[in-house]
């Protein structure tokens, strides 16, 4: 069964895997049906990651998903940013992060320094 498997090389391959990992959805782990239905879901993974490449957010991006995401406030975020006209500074763009802000947010809401470190878009100062 595994071994009729390809790599997903083109916009076809692509429909067709997805069409049968709809078609395998629910498989139970371990069986036959549930170790195909992984390695399709890894072969299009790779696909989407080199057809469909995404840049990841820029930092003030990250700040207001994370916040939606844990329903916080700017006050939420003084203890990590500072005071709040610094708050209101990073998330409108005026303000860059400091390396103790990128380590407070990393530290305390789980965002990777490697978002964070990047070049705000659209930053004014």
């Amino acid at each position: 069964m595994a071994a009729d498997l390809k790599p997903i090389r083109s916009e076809r391959d692509y429909e067709e895997a997805l069409a049968e990992v709809e078609d395998l959805w629910g498989a139970k782990a371990g069986t036959p049906e549930g170790d195909r239905l992984d390695i399709l879901a890894t072969l299009i993974d790779a696909y989407e990651a080199k057809a469909y490449p995404m840049d990841p957010p820029d930092p003030v991006e990250a700040i207001r998903f994370r916040m939606e995401q844990q329903g916080l406030t700017r006050k939420d975020l003084e203890p990590m940013i500072g005071p709040r006209n610094r708050v209101a500074d990073v998330l409108n763009r005026k303000r860059s992060l400091s390396i103790d802000m990128i380590r407070q947010l990393h530290s305390r809401l789980g965002i990777s320094a490697e978002v964070l470190i990047r070049p705000s878009r659209g930053k004014v100062a």
